[in-house]
């Protein structure tokens, strides 16, 4: 692995007041190429339609006005949602293993943060998409016996997400309980 620290699994400190252990946000940032991909992502989503509105207001004299107030529409709202998303997205994640549970915190306009103890760990996976291997990127997802789905971390370095899966094997396994 390059001189790159995978962050390892950690306790969380007790409360010193209670001793018991406390929930807090997890510390660990995703990799800073995270924002390259996701700018990526909003890019396919918003110049396609730019693009097509702008060709057929070209090639549609009689539709043009509503053509170009159509491209201006997805213009006014789609180079904010390039400009700001990543840099939003890239602050509001975050992740983290204990000996005790998975935490994340993802989301930008509706932000989510979820813990999932060891115990209920069913699968950990790993996914590598074409941007993200564009990227050197992964993700990991956490499935658990929850209703609300699995924890998925996004925009780790690849090498980081091969470790935070052994770690979690190794710990999941480790963990008495039966994930249900």
């Amino acid at each position: 692995m390059r001189d790159r620290e995978v962050p390892t699994v950690a306790t969380p400190p007790p409360n010193p007041h209670t001793g018991e252990l406390r929930l807090r946000p997890p510390r660990h940032r995703v990799e800073r190429r995270a924002i390259g991909w996701w700018t990526t992502q909003a890019l396919l989503l918003v110049v396609p339609p730019l693009v097509a509105l702008a060709v057929l207001a070209v090639l549609l004299p009689s539709a043009r006005f509503w053509l170009l107030l159509g491209l201006a529409a997805v213009a006014v709202a789609g180079i904010p949602y390039v400009l700001v998303m990543p840099q939003w997205r890239y602050r509001v994640h975050r992740w983290e293993t204990t000996e005790d549970a998975v935490y994340t915190a993802a989301g930008w306009l509706r932000q989510e943060w979820r813990v999932a103890p060891m115990s209920r760990i069913q699968t950990v996976d790993t996914v590598r998409g074409p941007l993200q291997q564009l990227f050197n990127l992964a993700s990991v997802t956490v499935t658990t016996a929850s209703a609300a789905g699995p924890l998925t971390i996004a925009g780790l370095d690849r090498e980081v997400a091969v470790a935070v899966v052994e770690q979690l094997t190794a710990v999941t396994q480790a963990t008495p309980g039966d994930a249900t």
